[in-house]
């Protein structure tokens, strides 16, 4: 029996795509709606050459996880994501059978593309269909229609891909409880493995954020939307959908391996634009400029800085981070688990705050363990803020 197979460390891959063939109003992610061949091409060589200054420090770790997001990453040219995928093959030791993820929107993936995609190792399609109706698609101005998501669905499931997950929104302009429903009731139908259940929020620098006030006049109040939530949670319960984090929703066995690793604190590696690692104990992010970060890239000799933030992660700020993440999934924090890992009491550094949200009904507590009931999670940046006595947790968290 081989006694060596687990002595790696293991890795998360994440690669940025910044590209997509229309920016929604909503979004305050890092992408553009950039269509230059050249440039899209001298960007996934960007990504390529970044990858590979990291094959050394990474010899000794065993990818199990790799990421492709965006913006659109199935926005590139097919040959660009094809030698993308390459690339990552031949520079970092994949794992038998480890998670590999793309993202899509809907109006940019074919059968032919979905299959040569199955044949690289693709084996996870993460999908934004948003919502099932046709009028709340186009108020955040996404670019297909419930048909187009459908035909792209079932082109995957053509492909052999058999491990999908799907976006949908809530919270969002013109959507009713009921249009919710019908939009679950719809996705569910579909069979997908995973469904992700995300709130809208308002950021700075959107179009939604400049019309923010006829956004909620058009949108849910707070009450209703926290219905939504608790009701989207028990109506997924019921058709074998798992919530196992804040946002995150899975048949057994489909858990998102990847973004689990951010949960759980486990090493990361990130390219790209605004891409963010957690390695060697250390948090750092890369610029987010597009053609900065190209021509830093491209000469590494430079003075051109490449790294926008990096901090060595100390002790206090490990704890703080565990509490955070770790109240993120549904199963919660383990008081022994977390005094084994830091050799200090939950209870003594959080223990009366986290009593007091357990006596509102925001928290449970049974043998040790602390988690969140479902309208915990609804405000869980209010509780983990005041927990955990930071000013704002709300950027750090939706950027995960």
């Amino acid at each position: 029996m081989r006694t060596d197979i687990f002595e790696n460390k293991r890795l998360g891959l994440y690669f940025h795509i910044p590209f997509c063939l229309s920016k929604c109003a909503y979004c305050d992610f890092n992408s553009s709606v950039e269509n230059n061949a050249e440039t899209l091409t001298r960007y996934v060589s960007a990504l390529i050459s970044h990858m590979e200054s990291y094959k050394l420090c990474a010899k000794n770790h065993d990818s199990d996880s790799v990421f492709i997001g965006g913006g659109t990453p199935t926005a590139l040219p097919e040959e660009e994501l094809i030698r993308l995928i390459r690339a990552v093959k031949k520079t970092f030791n994949l794992t038998k059978g480890a998670e590999f993820t793309v993202e899509a929107n809907p109006a940019t993936v074919s059968v032919n593309l979905l299959k040569k995609l199955r044949r690289m190792g693709v084996n996870r399609l993460s999908m934004g269909l948003q919502s099932a109706d046709n009028g709340e698609l186009k108020a955040l101005s996404r670019i297909h229609t419930r048909q187009d998501f459908l035909q792209s669905y079932r082109a995957a499931r053509a492909a052999g891909l058999d491990n999908i997950n799907v976006d949908v929104m809530f919270g969002i302009p013109y959507q009713t409880f009921d249009s919710l429903m019908k939009t679950l009731d719809f996705v569910t139908r579909l069979r997908p493995e995973h469904i992700s259940l995300y709130n809208l929020k308002i950021e700075p620098g959107t179009p939604f954020f400049d019309e923010r006030k006829n956004i909620k006049r058009l949108s849910a109040d707070e009450d209703t939307e926290l219905a939504m939530y608790v009701s989207a949670i028990d109506f997924l319960s019921a058709r074998g959908y798992y919530q196992y984090e804040i946002s995150n929703f899975a048949r057994s066995g489909y858990q998102c391996y990847h973004n689990l690793k951010y949960w759980n604190c486990e090493e990361y590696l990130g390219f790209g634009v605004s891409a963010h690692s957690y390695f060697d104990g250390n948090r750092f992010s890369i610029i987010g400029n597009l053609r900065q970060y190209m021509d830093a890239v491209e000469d590494m000799t430079s003075e051109a800085p490449l790294i926008a933030e990096n901090e060595r992660i100390e002790d206090r700020e490990r704890v703080g981070e565990y509490v955070m993440l770790r109240f993120r999934l549904n199963e919660g924090l383990n008081s022994m688990e977390f005094a084994s890992r830091f050799g200090v009491s939950f209870e003594k550094m959080y223990g009366n705050k986290a009593l007091r949200y357990v006596k509102a009904g925001f928290m449970t507590y049974k043998d040790g363990n602390y988690a969140l009931t479902p309208r915990g999670m609804f405000v869980s940046n209010y509780i983990l803020s005041d927990i955990l006595e930071f000013e704002d947790l709300g950027g750090y968290i939706g950027n995960i």
